[in-house]
């Protein structure tokens, strides 16, 4: 009796084991790593949320070449050591056939050489140049603009200001240095009579402004490019606003006219700060980008930010080149991604390019105000569209700086 129990219960197993097998062969299985939790949480559940939306809908509609789209998700919280353990896991143990994820630099880079070790695709959303760039490879696609596109949108339109005087200051970390460093040597090289008198940097996670604040407003620049990130961006804002230097010094923050930094800021925000973006859900207001954003809010009940535009294009590129290949083979998916236009996104045709992986969106530049139309935060206004050709790097830029980095 108990060798006929043991029995039934070796083959139940194997009958499960079967079952599950024959299961994640009939779907597509994605692997999501990002913090879901803590101050960046928001970024990552906001991506997923976007990734989410198309996902649900063409499941709904019967999946991909027949195939629905499965996800399991991970909170690395922005840690790079757990970034990798989870890909890793993700990869050896759920058998994921892809990757998606990882907003922190850092966390990319690792996760993004780790895939191009096993050779499955990865799509990162950090903002460091060096992913589509020097580390740039096969497996790893961009879908995120990144901090030298960010510069060079903001210098190009910064070079026809009539600002002289420059003070460079933000976080000490790359993504600060990068950003900065970019607006700068592309500003100098368009203005000839820009000068910049001085930086000023910040631990990561400073939270007193006041004394750096005071010690820039004595200098007497003209403009302050700022390389904050995060937290660090609403906390220096507040402080701006306090010492009143938001109304003697503008500055330049990327994202600040972003809704992840609008939102928590309220009513209340500082006026007069100019910010870049990849995506606004309030501009341009063409058909495309309304009816993104009335969907987004009729399934999340709030506006769509950046993050969340990023996971809906990347379901979107994602789909359509499983649609494209007519095949599951990874290689030909890699094939058919590369060079792919997303036509009619909420803000515009993107290319998805072909020599580095970078999706090439355009710069939305623009200053802080409080309009009528939203009561609880500032938007950006007079919005200036700075064009792919203006923000990224040409495809041999690329070349060159990968055949430096071996």
């Amino acid at each position: 009796m108990k060798r006929s129990a043991v029995c039934l219960f070796a083959l139940a197993c194997i009958v499960l084991l079967f079952v599950s097998f024959a299961f994640a062969a009939n779907t597509i299985k994605v692997g999501f790593v990002d913090a879901l939790s803590g101050p960046a949480g928001y970024w990552g559940n906001d991506e997923l949320d976007g990734f989410k939306m198309v996902v649900n809908s063409v499941n709904a509609s019967g999946g991909v070449l027949g195939r629905k789209i499965e996800y399991v998700t991970r909170d690395d919280k922005w840690t790079p050591a757990l970034s990798l353990a989870m890909a890793k896991e993700l990869v050896m143990r759920e058998k994921v056939d892809m990757l998606i994820g990882t907003s922190g630099s850092a966390s990319a880079l690792a996760v993004s050489d780790f895939a191009k070790t096993e050779k499955i695709p990865v799509f990162v959303y950090a903002k460091s140049a060096k992913i589509s760039g020097e580390k740039g490879h096969r497996y790893v696609f961009a879908m995120s603009e990144n901090s030298e596109m960010a510069g060079r949108g903001a210098a190009a339109v910064l070079a026809k200001k009539p600002y002289v005087k420059y003070w460079i200051a933000g976080d000490d970390y790359e993504f600060g240095h990068t950003l900065t460093e970019s607006v700068w040597n592309h500003l100098k090289a368009l203005n000839g009579k820009a000068q910049l008198l001085g930086q000023t940097w910040w631990r990561m996670g400073e939270t007193d402004f006041i004394p750096y604040i005071t010690a820039i407003m004595s200098a007497k620049p003209d403009f302050l490019i700022m390389g904050s990130g995060g937290s660090g961006i609403i906390g220096f804002q507040k402080a701006a606003k306090a010492t009143g230097m938001n109304d003697k010094i503008p500055f330049y923050q990327h994202t600040a006219i972003d809704y992840t930094l609008l939102a928590p800021l309220g009513p209340d925000g500082p006026e007069g700060v100019v910010g870049t973006a990849s995506y606004l859900f309030y501009y341009p207001q063409t058909p495309e980008n309304k009816a993104f954003v009335d969907e987004f809010k009729k399934n999340y009940n709030r506006y769509p930010a950046m993050p969340g535009f990023f996971g809906y294009i990347t379901a979107q590129y994602i789909v359509r080149a499983y649609q494209k290949a007519g095949t599951f083979d990874k290689e030909k998916f890699i094939d058919a991604l590369e060079g792919q236009v997303l036509e009619k996104s909420p803000v515009g045709n993107l290319e998805l390019r072909a020599c580095d992986h970078q999706v090439l969106f355009p710069t939305y530049y623009g200053v802080t105000k409080k309009v009528p139309e939203y009561k609880d935060f500032l938007i950006g206004t007079d919005i200036i569209t700075v064009p792919p050709k203006d923000g990224a790097p040409s495809c041999a830029e690329i070349q060159k700086a990968r055949a430096q980095a071996k």
